[in-house]
């Protein structure tokens, strides 16, 4: 994703009829006499290149023989005025100033630092401390060295020097001495040796890094920021984590940043104006193109219903251009949602779950452990909490038939009489057999008044076949009717046909097929946009309910090469309720089913209260499969470990349980 050859990528361009003295000349006026003309100088100077804008402050001066940046200072307030100086800065001055700002004053703003320092060029670097030394008359590595320490101040210190090796010709025997080198250096290693970190994340070229995360993934199964999460600590670690990702894709990391700035609650101008001026001329088109498909809504789109006035039409014509539009031509971000699935369809991911069979199982001893628990006075829930999380299904299934044969009473009866509320729903849970608490959740959504779609969807869209069949046993067992009646008289319409051609279980699970795959996607192709909807959602169906997962991700990435739209935003865009709901499912179960769940997990607990049916349901099923790779993708998504989250949502032993199911802080 870097920029390809020479071709420019900034949203910000030279102004063609240029005339420094007539735009000197054209700010006066907008500054003279009693209020300011805002609008005008906006326009003026969002539409200048930063040259431009510098040959203005030039005639400023010989025209009037005052300094243009201390009437724009006196004249704007506010976010506004931050912005206007700003652009009226060169990008090695605006830099400094940040920097400036960053360190001077009580406490240290590390983000910051850390964003401008990981993300610059060499030469960017350079005209930086020259910058530096030139408008404060400071050496800029000795603020930085007398304000930051650790690790931290070392690693800044390797990235001022602007030393980063350029070459694109890579050795493979460096990149394998560099995975071993990171790999002993942290993960084999007690304790951390950093200095390795700091060495090869400091001065290797990108091409080459690039090169040593991959193989230290094929090499070690880990991904290269889960070592340094489980290694580093605190500003170090936030630093090397943004050092990583810019190295992968700068365009990426700052589309993650602007994300970042303007979800929840309030904005955080500060980040949001620094990279809207510092990228303007550099790469703000792969930004955009970037923020588009990672976050399904324009970077143009997300400005404009997060900030107001004189400053958003500034941040507008920065941005230069809303993706949304009807008709936009798309191709970094059809590119980028491309990469997705061709990374979806090679990743041999290795799912793991959290929970795992407990060694030394004496089902003897742990059915006695919890008759204890429950006799007498009083319950001993933390012995319960701690056997149950501990133990795989199938040893729990032990502890239920021995608890039986030795005492004469059935577990989960004495279990739903001594615990009850939240705790109660997940430690059964965990007693049950899986295809019989799936059976249950089914069941549950469809009782009573009103139907839980989201619930039906989520676990019949994300279910193999033998999952799906074993479901339908436990079903027509445990309620003496067919799971396909029930879902036929409790739903309708498109939704209906959706669920019951999944519940039966029989998606292909051969390999893909190139030929039926470019006829798949023409089909779907030939529907969106202006077709009549029926058809349209029935093509969605047969193709997305009937092929397997390794032949729809070719589906999806023909339809890319076809439309240049991801087959996601294409079902946002065509459909709604619950059958866009449904469809979406499926397809992000295709694309990446653990980080499906993690979004899941992270709705469930956002915002005022949680639902804690959605909570107890996903950590209860996916606990023995992939609970471990979900834990990855959460963290990777929120820059928050589900672990965290949990912790502050939830509480007592509702809580201790769902701690030990998640299995660790990542």
């Amino acid at each position: 994703m870097a920029n390809t050859g020479s071709r420019y990528r900034g949203s910000i361009t030279d102004y063609a009829d240029f005339d420094s003295n007539r735009d000197a000349e054209a700010l006066y006026t907008a500054m003279k006499g009693f209020g300011s003309d805002k609008e005008a100088i906006l326009e003026l100077i969002t539409s200048r290149s930063s040259r431009q804008r510098q040959e203005i402050c030039q005639s400023y001066k010989s025209l009037y023989g005052k300094d243009l940046i201390d009437d724009l200072k006196y004249e704007l307030t506010g976010k506004f005025e931050r912005l206007i100086v700003g652009l009226m800065r060169p990008l090695a001055y605006f830099d400094a100033k940040e920097i400036k700002d960053a360190i001077s004053g009580i406490g240290t703003d590390e983000k910051c630092l850390i964003e401008i320092l990981a993300s610059r060029s060499n030469q960017q670097i350079h005209q930086l401390v020259e910058a530096y030394k030139d408008a404060y008359e400071r050496n800029l590595e000795e603020d930085i060295v007398a304000d930051t320490s650790g690790h931290f101040k070392k690693m800044l210190v390797v990235l001022l020097q602007g030393t980063r090796e350029e070459d694109d010709v890579v050795s493979e025997d460096l990149v394998a001495q560099d995975v071993k080198d990171l790999y002993e250096a942290g993960e084999l290693k007690w304790g951390t040796d950093e200095a390795q970190f700091i060495y090869i994340l400091g001065n290797r070229s990108k091409q080459h890094l690039r090169l040593v995360f991959d193989e230290y993934l094929k090499t070690t199964g880990i991904p290269i920021e889960a070592s340094i999460r489980g290694e580093l600590s605190g500003d170090f670690e936030k630093l090397m984590l943004a050092v990583v990702k810019c190295i992968r894709s700068t365009a990426e990391y700052f589309a993650e940043r602007l994300f970042k700035a303007m979800k929840g609650l309030g904005t955080r101008d500060n980040t949001l104006i620094r990279i809207m001026v510092s990228r303007s001329e550099l790469d703000m088109l792969d930004i955009r193109e970037v923020f588009r498909t990672k976050y399904e809504k324009s970077l143009y789109s997300m400005i404009k219903n997060d900030t107001s006035g004189e400053y958003k039409k500034a941040l507008l014509k920065l941005c230069g251009g809303d993706d949304d539009a009807a008709g936009q031509f798309f191709p970094e971000a059809a590119k980028v949602a491309y990469q997705m699935w061709e990374l979806s369809a090679v990743a041999r991911v290795e799912l793991k779950g959290t929970v795992r069979p407990a060694p030394n199982f004496d089902p003897e001893a742990d059915a006695k452990a919890l008759r204890k628990a429950m006799k007498g006075l009083g319950t001993d829930e933390d012995t319960i909490i701690d056997i149950i999380t501990h133990r795989s299904n199938d040893q729990r299934q032990q502890i239920r038939q021995t608890f039986k044969s030795h005492f004469g009473r059935d577990l989960m009866a004495d279990l739903k009489s001594e615990i009850s509320g939240s705790l109660a729903k997940l430690i059964l849970g965990l007693m049950m057999p899986p295809a019989h608490y799936d059976a249950k959740q089914l069941k549950k959504a469809m009782e009573g008044a009103g139907t839980d779609e989201q619930a039906l969807i989520e676990i019949l869209a994300t279910r193999n076949n033998q999952e799906i069949r074993a479901i339908n046993e436990a079903y027509q067992e445990d309620y003496h009717k067919s799971l396909e009646d029930d879902l036929t008289s409790d739903t309708s319409g498109h939704l209906k046909r959706i669920l019951v051609s999944l519940a039966t279980g029989n998606r292909d699970e051969g390999p893909e097929n190139s030929e039926q795959a470019r006829e798949d996607a023409q089909e779907i192709a030939d529907t969106t946009g202006g077709g009549d909807k029926p058809s349209l959602e029935t093509r969605f169906l047969s193709i997305l309910c009937s092929r397997s997962y390794q032949h729809l991700r070719r589906v999806f990435q023909e339809f890319i090469k076809m439309t240049n739209h991801d087959v996601e935003h294409t079902i946002k865009k065509e459909m709604s309720g619950d059958v866009r709901d449904a469809l979406v499912a499926i397809v992000q179960s295709v694309k990446n089913k653990p980080l499906f769940f993690a979004d899941k997990l992270y709705k469930s607990m956002k915002g005022a209260g949680t639902d804690e049916k959605t909570l107890t349901r996903i950590m209860v099923s996916r606990s023995e499969t992939d609970l471990l790779n979900i834990r990855r993708e959460f963290i990777d998504k929120y820059d928050k470990s589900l672990h965290h989250v949990i912790e502050s949502d939830n509480s007592g032993d509702y809580l201790k349980a769902l701690l030990a199911l998640c299995g660790g802080e990542d």
